[in-house]
């Protein structure tokens, strides 16, 4: 070979190269901060009539990118939601529908992390899983087992038994800082962030045990929801500030793993409220508010951190001049009922429980301080990520790539019914199964499992009734919409391959 000729073979590799890495260059970082039960009402970028607390760093990523304000779940469950995020696929199909023990998410399926470490990303997972099963696709996992704990957690170290000192929130994120400093800085990047907070029994940091100053937090308009207006579905459940919240949920007793060296600063706040408390003795409805503004107290602090925790990640994608190549997600495994319909938990269909706050940031894709109120969903995520990666989306995901409504480009055929399906009975919170047909306008809902033959369908208009307390399924005016969303659950359900038969297994727990 000549040497002009070895020349310009060797000019175009260096070229071909410098493309490639280029290309990689071009890829975004992809940092998913996730939470477990943070109600999109607690969080100041949604503009709720409460204001019931101040996220300034949550902010920060809905003012520099996009706020979804209608991100609906499957089922609205912790480790369901999170086998969705990561399979893109209902929980008929990846399996795992409930969080009772001996359920284990069956980690040699697809999911988009395998997808992005065999494209080239490092992927590390820290914090909460909550799958039974340890995580598959990631170069580095540091993970609490179950659901963890908020003081001096114990966590497992890719595979090896670990415990730290202080705040779950607080390490959590320094570890996930550790391991964005240590990567391999030529690659791009996953980074699933995955917060316990703010999770039962809703324990804060000691330094926000008085950050609200005592403020008397206002009531929802349903904290006395009597359930007349619907069937006997919501009647039986166990999910009520009133009856189901215990002591230590109310913090009347310490927590069970509370350090020590916590235990003067902890009893310095809540023993003089817990006297003040028990002096009044409130009943009946005065009981209800009296547990309604504890719940809040605590709820709420756990917020803040998560708040901070967050700013602290964008400091630091900021600092090291990564912001601008990273899209950024803010999300949660579902809604949260903050005293609505006088519960707390999730597991509904009902509007606080299916919508899970949903944030993003991606400087040059992203319009800062976009608003979109399409029917998006955690089943969307996994599509997303990979398309902004450049990585072929599976035929066997069910969701959409969000990449459009991101670039403000609203695709027309755009979905405009979601399914839903909950499973899991009779533990922990007696909530009768029940699958459903959402639009922007109506639900309908029909319950099954154990007794189904005891509840009847459920139709809710959003529009004339949005706080869903009165079920018009019988109402003769509304025989058109029935008729109409009647078809397109049955279309959902053959689209979706849902089961019509559905194994006891789903309900309890059990192995899948």
């Amino acid at each position: 070979m000549s040497p002009k000729v070895l020349l310009a073979c060797l000019g175009s590799a260096l070229a071909a190269a410098g493309a490639a890495a280029a290309e990689v260059a071009r890829r975004p970082n992809i940092v998913f901060i996730f939470s477990d039960d943070h109600a999109y009402q607690a969080i100041s970028a949604y503009g709720d009539f409460r204001k019931l607390v101040d996220t300034p760093n949550l902010d920060r990523i809905a003012r520099g990118g996009m706020r979804f304000d209608r991100c609906l779940v499957p089922n609205s469950i912790c480790g369901p939601s999170r086998a969705t995020v990561l399979t893109g696929t209902y929980n008929h199909i990846n399996r795992f529908t409930n969080n009772a023990p001996g359920a284990r998410f069956d980690g040699s399926q697809t999911t988009f992390p395998k997808l992005l470490r065999r494209a080239g990303y490092q992927t590390a997972i820290v914090g909460k899983w909550h799958l039974g099963s340890d995580p598959t696709g990631f170069d580095f996992w540091q993970i609490l087992p179950n659901h963890g704990d908020y003081y001096d957690p114990a966590m497992i170290r890719n595979g090896e038994q670990i415990r730290l000192e202080g705040y779950v929130t607080d390490l959590i994120t320094d570890v996930a800082l550790d391991w964005l400093e240590q990567r391999d800085k030529t690659k791009p990047f996953l980074l699933m962030c995955q917060h316990k907070a703010p999770h039962r029994e809703w324990l804060p940091a000691p330094r926000h045990l008085g950050a609200d100053g005592d403020r008397v937090y206002p009531e929802p308009a349903t904290l006395f929801d009597d359930y007349s207006g619907r069937g006997p579905a919501e009647r039986n459940q166990d999910m009520t500030i009133a009856a189901t919240m215990h002591e230590r949920d109310l913090k009347l007793v310490r927590p069970r793993i509370l350090p020590e060296r916590y235990h003067a600063e902890w009893d310095a706040y809540y023993e003089p409220r817990n006297a003040a408390f028990r002096a009044a003795n409130p009943q009946g409805r005065d009981l209800v508010r009296w547990k309604y503004q504890r719940y809040l107290h605590d709820y709420l602090a756990t917020i803040r951190a998560v708040d901070e925790n967050v700013g602290r990640v964008l400091d630091y994608l900021e600092r090291e001049g990564l912001a601008d190549n990273t899209l950024i997600v803010y999300s949660s495994d579902q809604g949260f009922f903050l005293g609505e319909h006088g519960w707390f938990d999730k597991r509904w269909i009902y509007e606080e429980s299916l919508r899970t706050p949903l944030l993003m940031r991606w400087p040059g894709v992203i319009e800062p301080g976009r608003v979109d109120r399409h029917l998006v969903s955690n089943l969307d995520f996994a599509e997303t990520f990979l398309e902004a990666a450049g990585v072929p989306v599976p035929a066997e995901m069910q969701g959409r790539s969000l990449l459009p409504l991101l670039r403000g480009e609203a695709p027309k055929d755009w979905r405009t019914a979601f399914y839903y399906q909950y499973y899991e009975f009779p533990r922990p919170h007696h909530v009768q199964p029940h699958y459903g047909v959402v639009t922007d306008r109506y639900k309908l809902v029909h319950f099954f499992g154990p007794n189904a033959d005891a509840f009847a369908p459920e139709l809710f208009d959003l529009q004339s009734d949005p706080q869903e307390l009165r079920s018009v399924y019988e109402d003769p005016g509304y025989r058109e919409t029935r008729e109409q969303l009647t078809k397109e659950l049955a279309r959902l359900r053959r689209e979706l391959r849902v089961p019509e038969e559905i194994p006891e297994s789903w309900f309890r727990g059990e192995r899948q």
